[in-house]
């Protein structure tokens, strides 16, 4: 079975819209791992738009499963996860103008740096993802850059219909071959809901979907627990 990264961003960005106190996501990721999550994803931003440095510092003693922190490969962001010590650390492209996350991390074109922050995360005991879009080059540029593990884009995929969906799909098959023929732990994530991560879990391979936008979105008609429980069961396979 695949396990499944609750992703509590967007509970953090209803709170941030109002500047309250509620909902808490530090709450949502342990209600997560009551139903069945197997890891808590949360993107610290630099712009801090929604999760803020003290739900990171607040929730990581707290989990009984394991936090996934993505985070942007800036001095600032890796020396956070320092000092938070999560259990993986997921490289993500940013740009401040998006409204969330728009491509896989371009490896082959920030090598350096993103090898240097592995080895800095890997000095902690981190084990780490880069998020990269399922192109063999950026794969290849993963392992030599001393990367354990990739998390496949599946943006284009989610946004695709038709034909052009199934060809995003049997892009993604193809990276996954060529991940796990690497040697990586292969994820995946990114426009994933309840009508479209059969497909991707069909494929075979994938070892962890990270999903939160869907499931922050039918816990509005079915409840957070509820809506955590049923992703959960749609990654059986």
């Amino acid at each position: 079975m695949i396990d499944l990264g609750v992703n509590i961003d967007h509970v953090a960005t209803l709170r941030q819209q109002r500047g309250c106190g509620y909902p808490d996501p530090v709450r949502a990721a342990l209600l997560a791992e009551q139903a069945g999550a197997d890891v808590i994803t949360l993107h610290l931003r630099e712009d801090r738009r929604h999760i803020q440095d003290s739900d990171v510092h607040a929730l990581r003693p707290l989990l009984k499963t394991r936090m996934n922190l993505e985070c942007a490969v800036t001095d600032e962001m890796l020396d956070i996860a320092c000092q938070v010590r999560p259990h993986d650390v997921c490289l993500v492209p940013e740009k401040r103008q998006e409204l969330t996350t728009e491509g896989g991390l371009d490896v082959q074109a920030h090598f350096d740096s993103v090898s240097h922050a592995i080895s800095k995360l890997h000095a902690i005991d981190a084990r780490v993802s880069l998020f990269i879009d399922p192109e063999p080059t950026q794969i290849r540029a993963a392992v030599q850059a001393g990367a354990g593990v990739i998390e496949l884009h599946t943006g284009a995929y989610a946004q695709a219909s038709g034909e052009a969906q199934q060809l995003e799909l049997e892009r993604i098959r193809l990276a996954i071959a060529e991940g796990l023929r690497q040697g990586l732990k292969v994820n995946a994530g990114h426009g994933l809901h309840f009508q479209n991560v059969q497909a991707i879990v069909a494929l075979g391979g994938i070892s962890e979907l990270n999903i939160g936008h869907a499931i922050v979105a039918q816990a509005i008609f079915d409840g957070w627990e509820k809506a955590v429980r049923d992703m959960k069961a749609l990654l059986r396979h």
